[in-house]
């Protein structure tokens, strides 16, 4: 009985995805046309995320680790763990003043309408060729230059072994801050891994634990990674 109401839970997350996403991108695809006026089509995909978040019955709760506060005129490179679909909603979120564009992968931009949009807000990267891999900072850069912050998840994927905490750490999210002198703000999401996880048979509504941990000024790349890799994992063990 448990999966079956799971599954018709998960059915209305396509449901709801579908008819926010029929809303939503007319209006996101319009006011993003000129790449300067993101920051008024950010406002609807902050709508979106938080119909998607709140429709699906989670709740978050925000703890700070550092007394440090984001400046809205500066960009960021916003990284967390990543372990659910939800994860991607949190940034958003939790973001007001920093419109984001995410690193993403390039198979998501076939998905009709929803693809439309996902080109608009995601750097699209194909992981399987090298030269994608590459161009992604020079894009992710020209982005930057717009006024935009970046949202990498940097383990990359989500480990198909359930049982790893957090997984290594690939170098994009920290060398795009050493190179463009970007500050990463550190985030750990705590629970999605249990409320909404890739198996479609289990789940259930829920309050997420959001950790800001800190934020990292422009250091070497090893540096950052190595410090902001310590920070998520020892609070995911705690």
């Amino acid at each position: 009985m448990t999966k079956i109401l799971n599954y018709i839970w998960r059915g209305w997350f396509v449901i709801l995805g579908i008819i926010l996403t029929l809303l939503l991108a007319p209006p996101i695809l319009l006011l993003s046309i000129r790449r300067e006026n993101y920051r008024h089509a950010y406002v609807l995909v902050r709508l979106w995320c938080y119909g998607m978040f709140y429709g699906m019955g989670f709740r978050y709760t925000l703890r700070k680790w550092t007394d440090k506060k984001l400046d809205k005129n500066r960009q960021y490179v916003f990284i967390a763990n990543h372990t659910s679909m939800m994860d991607v909603m949190l940034p958003c979120i939790l973001m007001p003043h920093h419109p984001l564009s995410y690193v993403g992968k390039a198979e998501l931009a076939k998905v009709p309408i929803f693809g439309m949009v996902y080109r608009r807000i995601f750097v699209m990267v194909d992981r399987k060729s090298p030269k994608s891999r590459a161009e992604v900072y020079i894009r992710c850069a020209e982005r930057m230059a717009e006024g935009n912050s970046i949202v990498i998840f940097p383990e990359g994927r989500v480990p198909d072994d359930t049982s790893i905490v957090l997984d290594q750490f690939k170098d994009g999210a920290f060398s795009l801050s050493t190179k463009h002198q970007a500050p990463i703000a550190v985030f750990a999401f705590e629970g999605l891994k249990e409320m909404f996880p890739f198996d479609k048979s289990k789940g259930h509504p829920g309050r997420v634990i959001v950790h800001f941990l800190d934020v990292l000024e422009p250091a070497p790349l090893e540096t950052n990674k190595t410090k902001a890799f310590n920070q998520i994992k020892s609070v995911l063990r705690e």
